[in-house]
């Protein structure tokens, strides 16, 4: 008997909540009634208008709405297995991945239209694009029709091994590569949410991380599944996320500390204005020590907590709650606690599980864990070598099992709250003519976290500016992986045995005296 799929989930709230009003956005407001309804008949117009089957990757590349909601519930329901991209692409890796899923069927907006335009040129396999509202764009077809075109028919239930979510993250080789989650690995996930953080019908959630981000994924599953009230701001700006708040009474949501800074500094911002807000949880990026401090001052009423997990494992391997943060003190800087289901190991180079204390690369065993990097099957075999999934994050646990990350195995950084693998970055840089050796690293940032900082040394008699760099840079990569800051040296960097540039010491001048990287 299956339990783990979304049909379990969606469809007896849509029955349970039909004549409440749960859906928020702009002008927008709906009962559960009228979003099952278009759910379904989105689905069905989808199989029927579109061609979409069970197993094609179907694309939204979207801000956040009651729309891209209902994308995400037609998927679920076994429709297709949606691909969510990522806003900051630029066309070339917004070509790539289209390619590499064989995505035939894209939802976009009048604000993205044009950069699905500029990569379409490269597309092998796209046949329909679908408008999201409004907007004089090209389009094949508008998605309002589709919804008036479809039947309220309840599509057949998918097994629980069926995938889901195609959802891509960045890659070490340089190339984004596409993780593969199930039915079960979301619902598992969903139900540890639940467990660490509460769902219920009381909760009023404002959906302001992106909605193609791994972060997001509890509440777009979970909200509606269990009677919350969903509420949409298309993007992240302070100044609306406080009208939102305070005209909704908001009282959950999740952020990204580079958020949680932004909404703090607003000149608009008061207590009083998000005194309805109760639960909010962070993750993404870590949250400096100043700002958890000025967090539990400004806004005493916030139960907070922090989750820390990645793509791979459908967001959640770890949570730290609102009593670890109000008891203080060192726990704060961990990572949290396993979540219920998940098994955490500290591992040598050689696989070997090493003691409470001991440093090394935090690895996973979970329900909620990717099935396989999409047509990569070496690097999926090596992602869980040994039967653990290897995060290539470095950490440590202590004698109660909470989780300190201390340093990344894979150079990752995390800016903003989105992350950039710092190969990209110098596969870009080290493009232009005149670069010999190229480095980068993430550095301290007041607002980002970190932002992303090039070494580089120039070949004997050639010469390039620090700007000439970053804007060679931005021809090839998103802008938000493009360095903020490049540093031209004479010398050579230093290289370890394998050849390989010794980023701890290149970054030990920038983190000593601050929180590490990871913190």
């Amino acid at each position: 008997m299956k339990e783990l799929i979304y049909h379990r989930q969606l469809l007896p709230a849509v029955s349970r909540h039909a004549d409440r009003v749960g859906f928020h956005d702009e002008d927008y407001h709906a009962t559960w009634a009228t979003h099952g309804d278009r759910v379904l008949r989105l689905a069905h117009a989808m199989q029927h208008e579109l061609g979409v089957r069970k197993a094609d990757r179907f694309a939204v590349l979207a801000v956040n709405s009651h729309r891209y909601l209902e994308l995400y519930h037609a998927g679920f329901l076994g429709i297709g297995v949606i691909n969510p991209l990522n806003l900051r692409l630029a066309a070339r890796e917004l070509a790539f991945i289209l390619n590499d899923s064989g995505t035939e069927v894209v939802f976009t907006d009048w604000l993205f239209s044009g950069l699905l335009e500029q990569a379409r040129p490269e597309l092998k396999h796209l046949r329909q694009v679908v408008l999201l509202g409004d907007g004089d764009v090209p389009h094949d077809v508008r998605y309002e029709d589709l919804i008036e075109a479809g039947k309220p028919d309840v599509p057949p239930e998918p097994a629980e091994e069926d995938a889901a979510i195609l959802m891509y993250t960045g890659g070490t080789t340089g190339l984004p590569k596409g993780v593969v989650l199930s039915q079960r690995a979301e619902m598992l996930n969903l139900y540890h949410a639940a467990i660490a953080v509460g769902l219920g019908q009381d909760r009023i959630y404002l959906h302001q991380t992106p909605m193609f981000h791994a972060a997001s994924m509890a509440a777009i599953l979970g909200i509606p599944a269990s009677g919350g009230e969903s509420v949409f701001v298309p993007l992240f700006k302070p100044d609306h996320v406080l009208e939102v708040i305070e005209r909704y009474k908001v009282n959950q949501t999740v952020m990204v500390p580079t958020m949680i800074a932004m909404l703090l500094n607003d000149p608009n911002f008061s207590r009083e204005r998000v005194a309805s807000l109760t639960t909010l949880t962070y993750g993404a990026s870590p949250m400096p020590s100043a700002l958890l401090a000025r967090v539990l001052q400004e806004m005493p009423q916030v139960n907070l907590s922090q989750g820390y997990g990645m793509t791979e494992s459908a967001s959640v391997l770890t949570f730290l709650d609102e009593n670890d943060h109000r008891r203080g003190g060192e726990v704060t800087h961990s990572a949290g606690r396993p979540m219920w289901g998940v098994d955490l190991s500290i591992q040598d180079a050689e696989g070997h599980i090493l003691a409470t204390g001991e440093q090394g690369e935090v690895c996973a065993r979970a329900g909620n864990l990717m099935d396989c990097y999409w047509n990569r099957p070496e690097e999926t075999e090596e992602a869980f070598r040994g039967g653990w999934y290897h995060s290539g994050d470095m950490g440590r646990l202590d004698a109660d099992g909470y989780l300190y990350l201390v340093d990344r195995v894979k150079d990752m950084i995390v800016t903003g709250g989105e992350n950039v693998y710092s190969v990209e970055v110098e596969e870009a840089v080290g493009s232009h003519p005149a670069v010999e050796q190229v480095a980068v690293i993430g550095i301290p940032h007041e607002t980002w976290g970190e932002q992303v900082h090039a070494i580089v040394v120039l070949k004997d008699g050639a010469e390039a500016t620090p700007e000439e760099l970053i804007e060679h840079a931005r021809k090839s990569i998103a802008g938000y992986k493009v360095p903020k800051s490049v540093e031209v040296r004479s010398e050579p960097i230093p290289l370890s045995g394998a050849l390989k540039p010794l980023k701890r010491e290149l970054r030990k001048p920038y983190w000593e005296g601050k929180a590490t990287a990871i913190s």
